[in-house]
């Protein structure tokens, strides 16, 4: 994916001045509009805690809370296979509409197509928001200065373990539960406060490890992390043991990963968990002086190794 977008969509049609974000900033009218768009072709379409019409809307909401922005409305487009039930189709856009008004953001407007029998796995969702910014919010990879404090609003890795116990057929002694949900109401309490946020994304495809990585290399700075600082629920460790992964590139769909300043670090911790979705919030590194794009982790027997970009996904298909 790293490939296709610095090698293809960025030559071709330009790159962002703010930088490669989770939400493009938008000047219109004497405001500052995040706008985002997102596809979402999970397979399983219902895993243990969500489902497609549901991560549908909350990973574009997320996707604007990460600008720093209020999301406003989206907008959905439906690709459908031949011979989709009816009653399937229902389930999913009432979980998108549930998404939505528990999000405050109105689905406004949409569009649908038909694709021939085995041409579209039976529904694809494609998404796009738009959000406004406040005046005097700037939250972006740019931002990430040497010595921010990084932080997690939560354990990590429970999306795609869930997805993945589904596709294979596992069943654990504790259920693992999808993480889906949203997470503007934690970037607004933050910023609310008054706290100087710098970046804040949230870990999808690639995980906690990629985001690092990229926030790395767009800040020319490196991060250091510890691996006992890094709240990952004891089921979803060995759920990973045995499907020979790393929890730290397991995507998430309901967290953000926060960088402030060191200073803040403690304000921001206690602001998250004082709210339900973020009471398991952590800090779990620094942002220090160093190769650019580097990033390491010490490890519970003291040592330390780098976490590095994949060369592909560890699980395709999960948003």
């Amino acid at each position: 994916m790293k490939e296709l977008i610095e090698g293809l969509f960025q030559p071709i049609l330009g790159a962002d001045p703010a930088g490669l974000h989770d939400s493009a900033m938008v000047q219109a009218g004497g405001v500052r509009l995040a706008f985002t768009t997102d596809g979402f072709v999970v397979h399983p379409r219902r895993f243990p805690g969500g489902d497609l019409g549901e991560l549908a809307v909350y990973g574009t909401v997320n996707d604007l809370a990460m600008a720093g922005a209020k999301p406003l409305a989206l907008s959905t487009a439906f690709i459908l296979e031949e011979g989709l039930p009816f009653e399937e189709l229902a389930t999913l856009v009432a979980s998108m509409k549930a998404a939505a008004d528990r999000c405050g953001v109105r689905l406004a407007t949409g569009d649908t197509k038909v694709v021939d029998r085995g041409k579209a796995d039976g529904v694809f969702i494609t998404t796009a928001g738009v959000g406004l910014i406040p005046e005097g919010v700037e939250v972006h990879p740019g931002r990430v200065r040497s010595g921010d404090a990084i932080l997690v609003s939560g354990d990590l890795g429970r999306h795609g373990i869930a997805v993945m116990s589904v596709r294979e057929g596992l069943a654990f002694e504790t259920p693992i539960l999808s993480d889906c949900g949203p997470v503007h109401h934690l970037a607004a309490a933050l910023i609310g406060a008054g706290l100087d946020i710098h970046c804040l994304r949230d870990p999808t495809r690639g995980g906690l490890a990629s985001v690092l990585n990229e926030i790395a290399t767009a800040a020319g700075l490196a991060i250091e992390s510890e691996e006992g600082a890094i709240p990952v629920e004891e089921a979803v460790a060995a759920a990973c043991e045995i499907l020979g992964l790393d929890p730290f590139y397991v995507a998430c769909e309901g967290r953000m990963v926060v960088f402030l300043p060191k200073s803040e670090a403690e304000q921001a911790l206690a602001i998250l968990r004082a709210i339900p979705e973020g009471k398991g919030a952590a800090i779990i590194g620094r942002v220090v002086e160093g190769p650019a794009g580097r990033v390491h982790i010490k490890t519970s027997l003291g040592t330390s190794r780098l976490l590095d970009l994949l060369s592909g996904e560890q699980l395709p298909r999960i948003c």
